[in-house]
């Protein structure tokens, strides 16, 4: 297993989704991120998640990365700020679908399987202006 090419190629598939001003490994708080520098993409690493079945069978690697997108809604009233943050979630969701054939999204061959799991934290930025989404992601290794 070569995390850093895993991860690079997950990076370079969600990243180049969509037209995002900014991109980066290197997680930045919103309110750091200028709104002429939105919509941005951040890729950020959480855990690893070995499992062995039994002493006979190799272990896997399931890698649970975040990523963070960062949009500017802006003040004006008559823009749904949400609009923008789905059709950028749609974005990655199509960066990361399955092949049609195989059912799997292998990064390339890199890997037994990436996808999206878990709860989508969505803040359109009605209030404040400052939309933000976090997707969890994992990716299955095999060792």
């Amino acid at each position: 297993m070569n995390r850093e090419s895993i991860i690079t190629a997950l990076f370079t598939f969600v990243s180049s989704a969509t037209s995002f001003s900014t991109v980066s490994r290197r997680l930045q708080l919103w309110s750091s991120v200028a709104p002429s520098d939105k919509p941005a993409l951040f890729l950020c690493e959480r855990a690893d998640m070995y499992v062995r079945a039994s002493e006979a069978v190799p272990e896997s690697v399931t890698l649970n990365l975040d990523i963070y997108i960062y949009t500017d809604a802006g003040k004006d009233q008559s823009v749904v700020p949400a609009t923008t943050l789905n059709n950028l979630l749609d974005a990655v969701d199509a960066a990361l679908a399955p092949d049609p054939l195989s059912g799997l999204q292998t990064l390339g061959g890199l890997v037994s399987h990436c996808w999206i799991e878990g709860k989508v934290m969505k803040d359109a930025g009605d209030l404040d202006g400052d939309g933000v989404a976090v997707i969890p992601v994992k990716i299955l290794v095999p060792c």
